[in-house]
């Protein structure tokens, strides 16, 4: 059975950051591919970041030069590190896993970026 739970989220002041982590159990991520997404009230789900099983990475235009998704293969856990931390990020972030689209997802993890 295929689990991912998310944590690190929290409340931060623009500017800040924080490091989200994924913990993968019931297959390894490094054979799938691994996603961020973050669901903001009165917005879209948006794609912030995703890394392929072969190690490439995207991003959302609107993260590019903030945010890193990285992978630790020993630990089965999928980061997002976020850096210069907007308003805008504010949102609950989940992880997912799977391609074209994430079968699998976490429960979220509330992020929360104050003025």
């Amino acid at each position: 059975q295929v689990q991912l739970v998310e944590s690190g989220g929290g409340l931060v002041q623009a500017g800040g950051s924080l490091r989200l982590s994924c913990v993968v159990s019931g297959t390894s991520f490094r054979f799938n591919r691994m996603a961020w997404y973050r669901w903001a009230p009165g917005k879209e789900r948006e794609l912030v970041a995703r890394i392929s099983s072969g190690g490439s990475t995207n991003y959302a235009d609107s993260v590019k030069g903030r945010f890193t998704i990285s992978g630790d293969n020993a630990k089965n856990t999928v980061y997002l590190q976020m850096n210069s931390l907007k308003l805008e990020d504010t949102g609950v972030y989940y992880c997912g896993l799977g391609a074209p689209f994430p079968r699998y997802w976490g429960q979220g993890t509330q992020v929360t970026v104050s003025s």
